[in-house]
């Protein structure tokens, strides 16, 4: 589990640095602008982010919501989530003796790496 852990980490901070890229700023359907269904505002600079047909409606309002600080919202939670993991697994070894966590598989931890299955590194054997 030491290398899925790993792993897993690294895709978290790969997406912390993407979400960070764009700003990590929350972005939004202005209510002036639900007439156009390209129009995104950007928190901090107040800037409408749309080009001839793109993005469609559904478009816009996917990237609306998942926009970069939410992105981060949800890496900081999922960080908690391994964290947590860890701990109760170094509880477990202690209190089993020396409990060998390799050969625990985690449907958790599995599941949190399945949304990058198509990334480099991902093993088979992880997928839930």
């Amino acid at each position: 589990m030491d290398d899925l852990v790993q792993w897993l980490r690294a895709q978290l901070d790969q997406d912390e640095r993407i979400a960070r890229r764009a700003g990590g700023l929350a972005w939004s359907r202005p209510p002036e602008y639900l007439g156009d269904p390209a129009a995104i505002r950007d928190s901090e600079q107040e800037r409408v982010v749309c080009y001839e047909g793109w993005p469609s409606e559904g478009q816009a309002v996917h990237i609306a919501e998942w926009d970069p600080a939410r992105v981060l919202r949800e890496i900081d939670a999922k960080r908690r989530i391994i964290d947590q993991h860890e701990r109760y697994s170094a509880e477990r070894r202690r209190m089993m003796g020396g409990w060998d966590p390799q050969s625990d598989d985690s449907p958790i931890l599995a599941a949190l790496a399945a949304v990058y299955a198509d990334r480099p590194g991902y093993r088979e054997e992880w997928r839930p």
